[in-house]
């Protein structure tokens, strides 16, 4: 009886973990390309630490980006870059 019960008690347990993980992953990660720090721009695919920066010194420069496709305007960041990252930027 003991022994049924810990296998019944694993098995709760990952169960619970196995939801928990296809939950946690079906989360979108969003990026707010108005207030992400350079360091929290490298999350997008394509950009790393310079291109981070510029897009950093770009919205300092130019004001808050309206839509995410004003990425584009920021020099080195083309259609490719925003491409691989339109379903994740965000300007809300």
């Amino acid at each position: 009886m003991q022994h049924s019960r810990k296998i019944l008690v694993i098995a709760l347990v990952l169960f619970c973990v196995a939801l928990w993980a296809s939950v946690a992953g079906a989360q979108t990660l969003k990026v707010n390309i108005n207030t992400a720090t350079a360091e929290e721009l490298t999350v997008l695919k394509y950009v790393g630490e310079a291109l981070s920066q510029r897009i950093v010194e770009y919205r300092e420069e130019h004001g808050a980006f309206v839509s995410p496709e004003d990425i584009v305007k920021v020099p080195g960041v083309g259609q490719r870059v925003y491409d691989a990252n339109k379903d994740i930027i965000t300007v809300k």
